[in-house]
């Protein structure tokens, strides 16, 4: 950025205040516009140096430099990299079906609490799968002959800020154990 115009801008300015005066006045005016053009120079570096130090103030990473490069400045400017979105997480993998023994389907009917079915339902649509589906797959998992049965006790391990195990809404006293089938 060459800022000599602004320079002969003020020195125009000026010598065209000093034009309301006397031939004298024009005359000191014109040698003390030519003294003032280094001080000048120095005043509108320094206002640009501040203005890029109050913009990196302000980047979120990165900075503004200016450089003096002979009569000229120069801006660098360095921007933070941008991370990279995150990649979406896999769809999860389907329980392969195990082959039927016996070929045939049962029916029986399954009494849970509606909270419970609405949860079991968001997560076969998280999964792709139709609810019934998704429960054959869960029970076909728990029966495995490679399924572990986990009933761990978490009283004695202290939660900060959310209790997971907190009591619900609705219930009486939040359970600290996890069971399941893994």
């Amino acid at each position: 950025m060459d800022i000599t115009p602004y320079v002969d801008h003020l020195r125009r300015d000026f010598l065209a205040a000093a034009e309301a005066g006397g031939e004298d006045l024009r005359e000191a005016a014109a040698r003390l516009a030519y003294a003032l053009d280094p001080a000048a120079r120095l005043a509108l570096m320094e206002a640009i140096s501040h203005a890029a130090a109050e913009i990196t103030a302000e980047l979120p990473g990165g900075n503004v430099d200016v450089r003096l490069a002979g009569r000229e400045l120069d801006f660098v400017v360095e921007a933070a990299p941008v991370p990279a979105p995150p990649e979406p997480p896999a769809p999860p993998t389907p329980v392969p079906p195990e082959p039927d023994d016996e070929g045939g389907l049962a029916r029986i009917t399954l009494r849970i609490p509606e909270s419970v079915k609405a949860r079991a339902e968001e997560k076969a649509a998280h999964a792709g799968h139709s609810l019934n589906t998704w429960l054959v797959n869960v029970v076909r998992a728990a029966t495995s002959d490679h399924a572990v049965s986990v009933d761990i006790d978490l009283s004695s391990i202290p939660f900060v800020g959310y209790d997971p195990f907190s009591p619900r809404p609705g219930s009486k006293h939040g359970s600290r154990r996890m069971t399941g089938w893994i």
